[in-house]
Formats: structure tokens, sequence, C-alpha cells
């Protein structure tokens, strides 16, 4: 089964036409955010862009075992149609491309989970962040990379928000490697939650507990 986190909830029509470059900032430029170290060398998260991202990101999308989850298995018109949603929209979601050493391996979504449909179903708080994962090859899958990525963008989404106290995620149940790749990142689980699409586990990344997870 692969490490991805469906995003069955933040899905939402185009708000816009203005694309990443004039929507509003509401998550502290995320391409600025800059590189990482990790045990697996340097990561960045570097923003979608449809002309340059389109063919990676929808080929990851229809790997069967990504596409269990994430539900956009089809044509390039599918995965399209799902970043255009967000880039233009109010900037409250960044699609990502997740760069290890240089190379596009990851694909992610930081997200404003207080802004988003999911703070209806969680006691959210203001700035609360959210994150989307999903790791493209197989190869580049187990071994603990999604562990040691995730808590990588959680550090980052902390030191780059500090208005931001947690990190929230809602992977799938089912989806027994991505929720074990949270916790073992430093993720609690905090509830069972009823989404649209999925029954989810509410993992939270504290600012207060950082140090000691």
């Amino acid at each position: 089964m692969a490490l991805a986190d469906a995003d069955a909830v933040t899905r939402r029509s185009p708000a816009g036409t203005g694309g990443a470059d004039t929507a509003p900032d509401l998550l502290n430029h995320v391409g600025g955010w800059g590189e990482r170290p990790t045990a697996l060398g340097c990561f960045r998260l570097l923003p979608v862009r449809i002309d340059r991202d389109l063919p990676v990101v929808s080929r990851w999308m229809n790997d069967p075992a990504v596409a269990e989850y994430w539900q956009l298995a089809g044509e390039q018109s599918v995965t399209e149609a799902h970043l255009r949603a967000q880039l233009d929209g109010d900037g409250r979601s960044v699609p990502c491309l997740g760069l290890l050493n240089g190379r596009p391996m990851s694909y992610w979504e930081i997200y404003r989970a207080d802004l988003d449909p999911l703070a209806r179903h969680y006691p959210a708080r203001p700035h609360d962040t959210g994150v989307h994962l999903l790791i493209g090859s197989a190869a580049d899958r187990a071994r603990g990379t999604g562990s040691v990525l995730l808590r990588a963008v959680a550090d980052l989404i902390l030191d780059e928000r500090p208005a931001c106290s947690r990190v929230v995620a809602e992977p799938d149940l089912r989806n027994t490697p991505s929720v074990a790749a949270f916790l073992t990142a430093g993720f609690r689980f905090a509830a069972e939650i009823d989404l649209p699409g999925k029954r989810a586990a509410l993992l939270i990344r504290d600012r207060l507990l950082r140090a000691v997870l």
C-alpha cells in the first residue's frame, strides 16, 4: 500500500483565474521556505506549475496504490482540474512538488485547515495548517522515507508560520502506512472523524510538544 494521504475534504471549485502568482498569501510564501536537511538529503517544497509539473503529478495519481486514496486517476485533465482549483483559488491551499536532493519525488498540499471544510469536523484553532502527501514512485516508498519527510515539512511549517501552533493531518484510517508515518514523524492521534468519502484519523503535531517528539 502506498503512502498517500487522500484529499477528500479540501477539493473545491476554482474561485478565480489568477493562479499561484496572484492568489492571496495565506501560508507565508511556501515557495520561499528553502531547503531542510534530513537524514535522506536536502528537501524542499516547490509550488506546482501546471505547464511544468502536470505530467509527473498525473502519472503519480494513476499509480493504483495512490489512486485508491486520492481518486484522481484518469486523463491528465482530471489532475489538472484538481491543481487549478487550488492555484486559481483563494490561496488557502498550495500544491507542491517535494524535491529530495533536487529530484521531484513527492506531491504535497499545504493548506489552512482552519479555513477549510475540515474545520467543521474538529475543534480547529486559528492558523492550523494541514498537510496532504503522496510519494510518487514505489522505489521511494517504505524505508521510513515518509516519516522523515513529514517531520521535515512539519518543522518547516512551524518555523515559517509563527502564528501556527499545530500541524494537522487526516489520512484515511485504512491507509495504515500513512497513519504510521505521521505517528513516527511526531504527530499524535487525536480522534477518528467522519469526512466525505472516508473515515479518517485526525493527527496533530503540536508546537509545544515539538522538542520531545
